[in-house]
């Protein structure tokens, strides 16, 4: 079982990735937690497939289950939603010797552990993730969030889980679409390391591609951001690398209100970023044939949006008049480029109609 071990200054926790991890889950939790009540959230898409697999586990592992269960879909991660699963909480009498355990895939893990962080100020939770965008990305490294109709992502926490417990096999009963957007994120740590992993991901050449090497691209992916995670845990330097592909990306996710996946927007996000601080190496064009043959897409009519702009300029990444803008000088090069919002505006709308 390859383990992962994230040592920050006020915490450590194990981050464990293995076929089939799914059925030794009670097991796994009683290593870290003692007898309590747990919550286990999940959502209308994910909680038919496991949650009475995982609750009945955790029941005979001695913990007190209550299940939760969300809408699918972005619309969850929101104030309303977050206020739901509170009163929940206090109406089942948890405490913080209690704790809560995320079961599905980004939006799922955002929000229970942006309620975790919050509730009596603060509950331990576990992160299960259940899709290759949240077992590559979102569970690790302690974001949580909620949406605001300005953005994504704009009320959060920085809040660490006490474990995170993978299961590729899990990835098999994703939706084809589901399994493909979370591939964004992996092209996009890959071209941020380069060398092997950067190969590996050239290798992928279809969807059934991406289930057959998905341990390795989970491994390979979670171990940089570990990395990163630990020397940055506040994204106050190098942890701004892992937003390559996002600062547009979430302003063209945001403008699509709900018709383009996460992955699907970092996606276009890598290529125009990209485009826009061209290098002779021609990243552009390099990342546009990894993306587009696992079927994602590399540009869209939102690009060319006058509201584009504005959403950027709401990005919580920000720095008052400042954006950091993360590109690649060459594949495995990446750099960070601090520029006035002024001037990225101007070169923005230069290169829009191209886009």
């Amino acid at each position: 079982m390859p383990t992962i071990s994230v040592n920050l200054t006020t915490q450590e926790y194990q981050i464990k990735i293995e076929n089939g991890l799914a059925t030794s889950i009670g097991r796994e939790v009683q290593q870290v937690w003692s007898a309590r009540k747990i919550a286990l959230v999940t959502d209308t898409n994910v909680g038919p497939l496991y949650q009475a697999q995982v609750a009945a586990q955790l029941t005979q592992a001695g913990f007190q289950v209550t299940v939760l269960t969300v809408p699918a879909g972005e619309s969850a991660k929101s104030l309303e939603q977050a206020m739901s699963l509170y009163e929940t909480l206090v109406t089942a009498n948890f405490n913080r010797s209690d704790g809560l355990i995320a079961l599905g895939g980004g939006v799922v893990g955002d929000l229970t552990g942006f309620v975790a962080s919050t509730y009596m100020r603060g509950l331990p939770f576990i992160q299960i993730p259940t899709s290759l965008l949240a077992q590559v990305d979102s569970s690790v490294g302690g974001k949580t969030a909620v949406d605001l109709p300005a953005g994504k992502n704009l009320v959060g926490t920085f809040y660490q889980p006490e474990l995170v417990l993978i299961d590729p096999q899990m990835l098999e009963t994703l939706p084809q679409r589901q399994l493909v957007t979370g591939c964004a994120e992996v092209v996009k740590v890959a071209a941020l390391v380069g060398a092997d992993f950067w190969n590996l991901v050239q290798q992928i050449e279809s969807p059934t591609a991406i289930l057959d090497k998905a341990p390795e691209l989970i491994a390979r992916s979670i171990a940089y951001k570990t990395q990163i995670v630990m020397a940055d845990v506040q994204e106050s330097g190098q942890r701004r690398l892992l937003n390559f592909g996002h600062t547009i990306g979430h302003a063209v996710e945001s403008l699509a209100d709900g018709e383009l996946t996460h992955g699907e927007a970092v996606s276009i996000g890598l290529i125009a970023i990209s485009r826009l601080f061209e290098q002779p190496t021609q990243i552009a064009a390099q990342l546009q044939t990894v993306l587009e043959r696992v079927g994602l897409p590399v540009t869209h009519p939102l690009l060319q949006s006058p509201a584009l702009f504005e959403k950027i300029t709401h990005d919580k990444k920000n720095q008052g008049a400042l954006i950091n803008i993360v590109y690649l000088k060459a594949i495995g090069q990446p750099t960070i480029l601090q520029l006035p919002l002024t001037q990225f505006s101007a070169q923005l709308k230069m290169k829009q109609r191209s886009f």
